[in-house]
């Protein structure tokens, strides 16, 4: 069967599209792929999603967005897309192949994770975050840990100087990788400390983070902290396409929206290596949707 218009990736710039898309009456099909309504539903608690004063659980907004889309006409299929023939048109999940006349590419991107004991497979919504802007209020008043040294890890602590009473960078080089203005910031900043050459151990807790271990030379210490933010960079889920689209240097789409080759759009944080938001993605989506249906019209 030829679909309209099929959509990879159910996370909020997909989800987001496939409601614009169903509510023009194009049937959109998402494939999930290998995380269902995305890495947002893993969040335990989102405040600046609008629409929601008291704020909302990260599951039960995606849920939502899920169930909105499949009001409007949205099917889904639970597979993922392991290979991609995209000036042919062809999809294949496995040996299931799938046939389109227009695709939106909203695969998202994957948090570079640390691995050491008591990561956010421990303490995810309990005081490991990747995304100061999403959980940085959370914090208030409290001292919290950035690990990194690159530009993720410069903007994160800045941006977290609005809440915290004190930020650690622990980074283990003795410079930063970011940006000279970037690293700037940081080092005269009064509310940020940072260890140099410095390498995180294990997070600890019992319900939540209560200190990280670090070792620094021969020397072990414990930093006492509220929060940790990992900030060592996303990975664009963009692999099967790299010799089809273009990429920049880390991996990211090039192009939001319109690709090179027509009918083939892009949304959400495959493309966006800045904002990495909830309300950007959703706002991708919605804008890849109305490029897809005006596409499918003129051809």
């Amino acid at each position: 069967m030829l679909e309209q218009l099929v959509i990879i990736g159910s996370g909020c710039a997909g989800l987001t599209a496939a409601i614009y898309a169903a509510r023009a009456n194009l049937a959109p099909l998402v494939i999930e792929g290998n995380q269902p309504l995305g890495q947002l539903s893993t969040t335990s608690e989102i405040e600046n999603f609008p629409g929601f004063p008291e704020g909302i659980n990260g599951y039960e907004l995606m849920e939502r967005l899920r169930q909105q889309a499949e009001r409007f006409g949205t099917h889904f299929l639970s597979a993922h897309v392991d290979r991609a023939e995209l000036r042919e048109k062809c999809l294949y999940c496995g040996d299931q192949k799938i046939q389109y006349r227009a695709t939106i590419i909203a695969t998202g991107a994957e948090p570079r994770m640390l691995n050491i004991r008591g990561g956010r497979e421990c303490f995810g919504g309990k005081g490991v975050s990747v995304c100061a802007t999403c959980d940085g209020a959370f914090f208030k008043n409290r001292e919290v840990v950035v690990i990194g040294g690159g530009d993720s890890a410069c903007e994160e602590a800045n941006f977290l100087t609005h809440f915290c009473s004190k930020v650690t960078i622990i980074h283990r080089r003795d410079q930063f990788r970011a940006s000279k203005i970037m690293a700037e910031r940081v080092l005269n900043s009064p509310k940020i400390e940072v260890l140099w050459n410095t390498v995180p151990l294990k997070i600890c807790g019992d319900q939540k983070v209560t200190h990280v271990r670090v070792r620094s030379g021969d020397r072990e210490q414990d930093l006492q902290c509220s929060g940790v933010f990992l900030a060592i960079g996303h990975i664009p889920n963009t692999t099967i396409f790299k010799d089809q689209l273009s990429l920049d240097a880390n991996g990211y789409f090039t192009s939001i929206g319109a690709t090179e080759i027509p009918g083939v759009f892009t949304a959400g944080d495959c493309c966006d290596a800045h904002y990495r938001q909830a309300i950007t993605a959703a706002g991708m989506g919605a804008a890849a949707a109305i490029l897809a249906e005006r596409f499918l019209l003129s051809s």
